[in-house]
């Protein structure tokens, strides 16, 4: 093994040893020590399913004081196998980049000026569209017979959506009375 007071660690690769490939002793440095990963100092790590795609990779959320600090592939995804595509590595950045929107940009009808609100008063505006769109275009019955719906909304899933999520799309949908029910995946 090279000794580490030879400074440059190439100079360490040339004379030392064993490690002619430079993958241990010979690239250690005092600074390199100092190092930790992000992993190491995670409080516990969650399973979760990459969002980009369809395929589904396996990922691993490790989290420290209730905040996302690293996501990698999961080793242990039938899917995957510890892979994650350029995407899927660049993760979290969904929950920690600085580019983040809190916020949403909204046009009021016959405006021509975008204005910033809250996630709140967003959400709850969808929530007064959604009722007011269902109980506009409610049907009880068609030529007689039983309907119970609305052909105000209509749903179309995308590919990213996993199974639990389109599962729990359809149930919403199907109890707010849509029939219109959608997933880009099955097209």
């Amino acid at each position: 093994m090279a000794p580490r007071h030879l400074g440059w660690p190439v100079l360490r690769q040339a004379v030392g040893g064993a490690d002619k490939l430079g993958r241990g002793a010979a690239v250690l440095s005092p600074r390199m020590d100092a190092y930790r990963a992000r992993t190491e100092t995670a409080d516990k790590v969650v399973g979760s399913v990459c969002p980009y795609c369809a395929v589904g990779c396996g990922q691993r959320v490790y989290v420290k004081d209730d905040k996302v600090v690293q996501i990698e592939g999961d080793p242990d995804s039938p899917v995957s196998r510890g892979r994650l595509c350029p995407k899927g590595s660049a993760s979290l950045q969904l929950t920690t980049g600085k580019a983040r929107e809190y916020r949403v940009r909204y046009r009021r009808p016959h405006g021509t000026d975008w204005e910033y609100l809250d996630l709140d008063t967003a959400m709850d505006m969808i929530a007064d569209r959604v009722l007011a769109s269902r109980k506009q275009f409610w049907e009880d019955e068609q030529d007689g017979k039983p309907v119970r719906r609305t052909m105000g909304i209509a749903s179309l899933g995308g590919a990213t959506l996993d199974n639990e999520e389109n599962y729990l799309m359809k149930k919403l949908y199907t109890a707010m009375g849509a029939i219109q029910i959608e997933n880009q995946a099955r097209i």
